[in-house]
C-alpha cells in the first residue's frame, strides 16, 4: 500500500504469522492482484488452523476488469462486467480463488470489500454471499466500505436490508477520527453487527515516531492528506498523552482502547508501518506493542472510563473535516463507483436515525461555490 519504507518479503512473512497476542489475520484479494493472499498463505504454513481467525475480502474484479489508474480495479458489480444474474458465480469463484492462494479451506469471516451503491443494496449480491457461506467457504459474512471515509447512510441502509446475513462490518474510527464512523454505531448495535475499526493509528501518528515536518515519499498515500495534518495531529496527541500515562498505555494502545470502549467495536486494525529516517521504530516493536494490549484486555474490565472516552473524543473531534464518499448532499450527478446522490429513501433513513445529512455529513471547510 506504499506506506512508509518497503520491507523484504521474509521479514513481512514473519510479521504476518499469527501469534504473540495477534491471532486474527486479514487479506483482501485485490491487494497485489492476489499476491497479498499468497504472502499470507506463506505466513500461515504450519500454523494450526484452529489457533487463528482468517478474514478475507472480495469485491474488486481484477480477473476480468481492467485497472482504472489510481482508482484501481472496478467492482464486480460494474454493469460493464456482468449482469446481476452472474453475481453469485463471481462471488463463489473469487472466494475459492482467494482461499486457494492462501492454502486454506475456509474463512472465518468474508467481507464484501469496498462495495458500490449496488453492493450495498442488491439482494443478488447478498444472496450470492449467503450461498458462499452455505457452501462452507466462510463461517460469517460482513461488509467493509471504502476505500475513503464516509458511506454512513449506505452502511446503515445495508444493515436494515440485510442485517440478518451480516455478522461484521469494518469502518474507519479512532480518537482523532471519530466522525463520521460514530454515526453508525447505534445501527450496528441494533442489528447485532460487530465492528472492526481500521486506521486506528491515524496515519501512523499513534505509533509515535512521526515528527513535525516528516517527509513522505510521493507514493505514500499519506502524502495526499492536507498540509499540516501531522503538526495538528501531534498537537492533539500531546493533549491525549496524559490519558495514556494515567493507564500505563502507549499512544497506540490508548487509541485501540478508546475504540474498543465503543460498543459494538470488537476488533481494531491499526496499520503497522515501517517509517524511514532517524528515530523510526522497528515495525516488529510496533507489532509487539499491539500484541501486548491483548493481555490487558483479557481481564475484561474497560481500560478507560466513559468520561475519559468522551474527553478524548472532544480532543480529537474531526467533524466536517472532509468530503465524504457514498450517498451525499454534496454530490449531484450520475452514480460513480464510490459516490452517488442522496436519494429520498436514504434521506428518510437518515431521519429515522436522527442524522441530518445537510449538517452532519458535509465538509464544513469546503469552499463556497461562486
Amino acid at each position: 500500500m506504499h506506506f512508509g519504507e518497503a520491507i523484504e518479503e521474509e521479514r513481512l512473512v514473519r510479521l504476518l504469522r499469527p501469534g504473540d497476542g495477534i491471532d486474527t489475520v486479514l487479506s483482501a484479494d485485490v491487494y497485489g492482484a492476489g499476491e497479498a493472499d499468497r504472502l499470507l498463505g506463506r505466513a500461515l504454513e504450519g500454523v494450526e488452523r484452529d489457533t487463528y481467525c482468517l478474514v478475507g475480502a472480495i469485491g474488486h474484479d481484477f480477473y476480468v476488469g481492467e485497472r482504472q489508474g489510481p482508482r484501481g480495479f472496478p467492482r464486480f458489480t460494474d454493469p460493464g462486467l456482468r449482469p446481476q444474474s452472474e453475481y453469485g458465480a463471481y462471488l463463489r469463484m473469487a472466494t475459492e480463488r482467494s482461499l486457494e492462494r492462501m492454502g486454506a479451506s475456509h474463512f472465518d469471516l468474508l467481507l464484501l470489500h469496498n462495495p458500490d451503491s449496488t453492493g450495498f443494496r442488491s439482494p443478488a449480491v447478498w444472496e450470492g454471499l449467503e450461498a458462499v457461506r452455505a457452501a462452507g467457504l466462510t463461517r460469517s459474512l460482513g461488509v467493509a466500505p471504502g476505500p475513503a471515509n464516509g458511506f454512513t447512510l449506505d452502511l446503515i441502509d445495508c444493515f436494515e436490508r440485510f442485517g440478518g446475513l451480516i455478522d461484521w462490518a469494518m469502518i474507519i474510527l479512532g480518537p482523532m477520527e471519530p466522525w463520521p464512523g460514530e454515526l453508525t454505531l447505534a445501527a450496528a448495535r441494533r442489528s447485532g453487527v460487530g465492528l472492526i475499526t481500521r486506521v486506528v493509528d491515524y496515519g501512523g501518528l499513534f505509533h509515535d515516531d512521526i515528527r513535525p515536518g516528516h517527509r513522505f515519499d510521493h507514493h505514500d498515500h499519506r502524502a495526499f492528506r492536507p498540509d499540516g495534518w501531522v503538526e495538528e495531529g501531534l498537537r492533539r496527541l500531546a493533549l491525549m498523552r496524559p490519558y495514556a500515562t494515567r493507564h500505563d498505555l502507549t499512544p497506540l494502545q490508548l487509541a485501540c482502547a478508546w475504540n474498543l470502549a465503543q460498543e459494538p467495536v470488537r476488533c481494531v486494525v491499526p496499520t503497522l508501518i515501517q517509517e524511514g529516517g532517524e528515530g523510526a521504530r522497528a515495525i516488529e516493536d510496533k507489532r509487539a506493542e499491539l500484541g501486548a494490549l491483548t493481555g490487558r484486555l483479557a481481564v475484561g474490565e474497560p481500560l478507560l472510563t466513559p468520561g475519559e472516552v468522551a474527553e478524548l473524543r472532544e480532543i480529537g473531534d474531526n467533524s466536517g473535516c472532509m468530503a465524504l464518499k457514498g450517498a451525499s448532499t454534496e454530490y449531484d450527478g450520475p452514480p460513480l463507483a464510490d459516490r452517488w446522490p442522496l436519494d429520498p429513501e436514504r434521506r428518510s433513513l437518515a431521519a429515522r436515525w436522527g442524522i441530518d445529512p445537510d449538517s452532519q455529513l458535509v465538509h464544513l471547510d469546503a469552499p463556497t461555490p461562486a
